[in-house]
């Protein structure tokens, strides 16, 4: 007899191999560690506790579990963009907006993610009333990350406060030139940014932007 591992720290017996006639059960046993051959066979995916036994596997197959693996990774990365309520695109609510005339107006917002890897893309109408379009890419962690396309900002930050809220920091030449708060409603559905900053002519404003989710 000798032990095979089915999933972390689990252990069964087994005499060579165990022939799995159940197709439920197939199919709950192709996502554990351990895997079937083409006959229904159980067979271990790594050497044995003891270093003993070895993988079933031949190359192809190696191939295939390594490309399951990687295809699971992006699974998970597509389940926490899908969590977090930051993400997507948000487009102008004008009516319940607030914004400073000769400001930047952000008409479409949009925010991904890609391993931890975010990326802020911006279309809209600059101070001088031609098309806009602004990136910014980095992470939620406080710390300044190069923006492009901005005239009153060359880096920018994120600090993730919870949830729904961030706040941020533009800077330009090491100068900051604007601080705001991003909250996101309880239903996910809209988006409140609330801006406070100087701009390149030195006139202060505070604009109160209201985005709905497409």
């Amino acid at each position: 007899m000798r032990e095979n591992t089915l999933g972390a720290g689990v252990r069964f017996a087994a005499k060579n191999f165990v022939t799995v006639k159940s197709e439920p059960v197939k199919k709950i046993l192709l996502f554990s560690h351990s895997f079937l051959d083409e006959t229904g066979r159980l067979c271990s995916a790594w050497k044995g506790i003891d270093g003993s036994s070895k993988s079933c596997f031949d190359p192809s197959m190696k191939i295939r579990m390594i490309g399951l693996t990687l295809a699971f990774s992006f699974l998970g990365a597509s389940a926490c963009l899908a969590a977090d309520p930051q993400m997507g695109t948000w487009k102008l609510n004008e009516s319940k907006s607030k914004i400073t005339p000769g400001t930047l107006k952000n008409t479409q917002v949009v925010y991904s993610s890609m391993f931890g890897q975010v990326k802020i893309k911006a279309d809209g109408i600059d101070a001088n009333g031609k098309p806009s379009h602004t990136e910014w890419s980095g992470k939620f962690d406080g710390k300044d990350y190069p923006v492009t396309g901005d005239p009153n900002s060359d880096a920018r930050s994120y600090t993730k406060v919870n949830e729904r809220t961030l706040t941020t920091t533009n800077k330009k030449n090491g100068k900051v030139t604007v601080t705001g708060q991003i909250v996101v409603s309880a239903d996910g559905k809209s988006r409140t940014v609330t801006l406070n900053g100087t701009t390149p002519k030195g006139k202060k404003f505070r604009n109160v932007v209201v985005y709905n989710k497409q």
